[in-house]
C-alpha cells in the first residue's frame, strides 16, 4: 500500500479541502489503471466528460480528481444531481432564478452554470433528465448561454462539463429518453470505473488504507485482519462498491474489540456473490494481514512490474530509495 500522503486506490472518504488530484490515485486492476489514464488525458484537455460506473464506484471523486488536475484547478468545482427533480427545481438549480420568478422567490439567486464559470460542473445522473431539461443543457453547454428564471436577460458562463450515470453505455445510448445531441455533446471522452467485484488485485490496499482512515478518525489502533476475516472481504461481492467498503470497515473497526478485526465484526449483505479471483494465494491460515504486511505486498508487486529495478520502483511509488529498501525488508 502507499503512503498515507502519496499515490492510493480510490477511496471515497478523502476529505481534504481542496478535493483529490489524478496524481493520488494508483490501481493494481488493468481496467482501473487504464480509466486513471485516460483521466489524466482528458484533464489535460478541455473537452467535456463522461463517467459511466456502478453506484457506488466514486464517480463524483474522480470528476473532482479530473478537474483538481486541470487548468481549472483554482476556479469552482460545482457538483449538482439531477436525480428525480422536476423540470422547475432543475431549472431554478442549473440556471438560477431572478425575485418573484415563482412563489416563494424572494431573492435573486445564481444557478450552478453561473456558479461554475471558469470552473467545472459536475452533473450527476445525468441520464435521469427530462428531455425539456436535457435541451436546456445542450444550449448551455454548446453555447455557454442560458437564462435565469424570471428573467430574458442572455447570461453566459464560461464551463467545463462533467457528467455522470450509473446506466452502461450499451443502455445510455439505446434509451429513447435521452437525446442523441445531447450525448455526443456531453461525451468527448468517457471514463468507465470498473465495479469492485472486478478489481480484486486493489482489495487488500482499499481495505488497509479504509482501516487506516477509520482506525485515526475512531481514535484506534487497528493492525489489521484475523484470517477468517480476511476470506470473509476477499470472497464477498461487495454490490455497493467502494461506498459499501467505507461503510462495513469503518463498521467494522467502530466494533473490533481489540486490535484485530475478527469476521464478526464485518457487517455484510447475507447472501455474497461468487468468490473473487485471486491474483496471489491466501496468506497461511491464522495470519493476520496487518496494514504493514499489505504495504510491503504493494511494493513487491510494483517491482515485478518494473521488472525488479528498484529505481524506477522507487519513483512509482514516490518514496526514496532508502524508504523502498525498508518496505522491502519489513515483515
Amino acid at each position: 500500500m502507499p503512503r498515507p500522503d502519496r499515490k492510493r486506490p480510490m477511496l471515497l472518504n478523502r476529505q481534504d479541502a481542496a478535493g483529490p488530484t489524478l496524481a493520488d490515485f494508483h490501481s493494481e486492476d488493468a481496467a482501473m489503471a487504464a480509466c486513471l489514464k485516460r483521466a489524466r488525458a482528458a484533464a489535460a484537455t478541455d473537452l467535456p466528460v463522461l463517467i459511466l460506473g456502478e453506484s457506488g464506484t466514486g464517480k463524483t471523486l474522480l470528476a473532482h480528481a479530473v478537474h483538481n488536475s486541470s487548468r481549472r484547478a483554482a476556479r469552482a468545482f460545482i457538483s449538482f444531481n439531477a436525480a428525480a427533480l422536476s423540470d422547475g427545481l432543475l431549472d431554478s438549480q442549473l440556471f438560477g432564478h431572478e425575485r418573484g420568478a415563482f412563489t416563494g422567490a424572494q431573492n435573486r439567486v445564481r444557478g450552478k452554470f453561473e456558479l461554475a464559470d471558469g470552473g467545472s460542473l459536475f452533473i450527476d445522473e445525468i441520464a435521469d433528465m427530462s428531455p425539456s431539461a436535457q435541451g436546456k443543457i445542450l444550449r448551455a453547454v454548446e453555447y455557454g448561454e442560458f437564462e435565469r428564471l424570471g428573467s430574458e436577460d442572455l447570461q453566459r458562463a464560461d464551463v467545463r462539463l462533467i457528467s455522470a450515470t450509473h446506466y452502461p453505455i450499451q443502455r445510455f445510448t439505446a434509451s429513447d429518453g435521452f437525446r442523441r445531441d445531447l450525448f455526443f455533446r456531453i461525451s468527448g471522452i468517457v471514463l468507465t470505473i470498473p465495479p469492485l467485484r472486478e478489481r480484486p488485485r486493489d482489495l487488500p490496499f482499499l481495505v488497509a488504507a479504509e482501516i487506516a482512515g477509520a482506525s485515526r478518525k475512531q481514535g484506534k489502533h487497528i493492525v489489521g485482519l484475523d484470517q477468517a476475516a480476511a476470506d470473509k472481504l476477499l470472497a464477498y461481492s461487495w454490490p455497493g462498491n467502494l461506498r459499501e467498503l467505507s461503510k462495513v470497515i469503518q463498521a467494522a473497526v467502530a466494533l473490533a474489540e481489540g486490535d484485530v478485526i475478527d469476521s464478526d465484526a464485518l457487517l455484510l449483505e447475507a447472501t455474497p456473490g461468487p468468490p473473487a479471483a485471486r491474483t496471489a494465494p491466501p496468506p497461511p491460515a491464522g495470519e493476520v494481514l496487518t496494514l504493514a504486511e499489505a504495504e510491503r505486498r504493494h511494493v513487491v508487486s510494483v517491482l515485478e512490474r518494473l521488472g525488479g529495478n528498484k529505481a524506477r520502483a522507487a519513483r512509482a511509488l514516490a518514496v526514496s530509495r532508502s524508504t523502498l529498501d525498508r518496505k522491502l525488508a519489513s515483515s
